[in-house]
């Protein structure tokens, strides 16, 4: 056992990685390669007011439903979790929200054989009526790398007539930021602390994104389900940063939840201290190779 300012933490570990989980809440706080730093940005008890309470964002990784709202959305998460260690892993269950009833679970397994990581996250509807969300996974890491959103390729269409790539832009976000690289086959951000926050958001049908900092390289991958609902015009991808840290968030379809039901997203997390391993795509790894340059 470690703690996360005050707040017991779970040490995951094996040949590849290590992972620190709160036992009280719904959170992965420190990641790294064995050996090396943590990737996580770390806030502290940076906490966001809310009528419910005090929303802590901590730092690291988190559950949140989709679409974003005050104060459904920040939820306090901080107390009465189910802790239990499975093989492995460790699995945490939130008990259902005073307010929203909706209760939210995370679990964690190790892949022993790969610099891999399972992370399923739940959200299930406890409540008395049906209600439309979508499962978002929000993961904060610190500043000083480079983020990769692939874009879609081809013509969309048969004809090429159609469009087949948007953006979604929140009213903060000034499109002349210099920290966003537009590209044809990739978006690039390179976040600083001296811009305010930014954020954009798309579908991303080739369903991974990835953050290389300190000669590292993180990669989250989901599911993609096409020709259903989505958030935010349409986004399973979005990126935002700030002067403190920059957040890598993936989103699940919308849906409509019956009581007593539930909706899964699966994230694979890869995390490799050097290039030249087989696992990587070659895209990545050629694209990464001239980052780091």
């Amino acid at each position: 056992m470690s703690d996360f300012h005050g707040e017991p933490t779970y040490i995951l570990e094996n040949q590849f990685v290590q992972l620190e989980i709160l036992v009280n809440s719904a959170r992965i706080v420190r990641f790294s390669p064995t050996g090396k730093t943590n990737l996580f940005a770390d806030v502290g008890n940076a906490a966001i007011e809310t009528p419910h309470g005090n929303f802590f964002l901590r730092g690291g990784h988190r559950l949140w439903h989709a679409p974003e709202a005050m104060p459904r959305t920040y939820i306090p998460d901080n107390a009465g979790a189910l802790f239990k260690a499975i093989p492995g892993g460790a699995r945490i269950d939130m008990p259902a929200e005073a307010w929203t009833q909706v209760a939210k679970s995370i679990e964690v397994t190790l892949n022993p054989d790969q610099p891999q990581i399972t992370v399923r996250h739940e959200i299930r509807n406890e409540g008395a009526w049906p209600v439309e969300f979508s499962v978002w996974a929000l993961t904060m890491l610190k500043l000083g790398g480079v983020a990769v959103f692939p874009q879609p390729h081809g013509n969309g269409d048969e004809s090429g007539l159609l469009p087949n790539r948007r953006l979604s832009l929140w009213p903060y976000t000034k499109i002349e930021d210099p920290r966003l690289t537009l590209r044809d086959d990739f978006l690039i951000a390179h976040p600083t602390p001296d811009l305010p926050p930014f954020k954009f958001g798309y579908f991303n049908s080739d369903g991974w994104m990835g953050y290389w900092i300190d000669n590292t390289l993180f990669i989250k991958r989901m599911d993609v389900v096409s020709d259903v609902p989505y958030p935010d015009n349409g986004c399973n991808t979005e990126c935002y940063f700030n002067q403190k840290f920059i957040e890598l968030e993936s989103l699940g379809p919308l849906h409509l939840i019956q009581p007593s039901k539930s909706l899964v997203h699966i994230e694979l997390w890869e995390i490799y201290d050097r290039l030249d391993v087989p696992f990587i795509p070659e895209e990545i790894q050629s694209l990464m190779e001239n980052l780091a340059e």
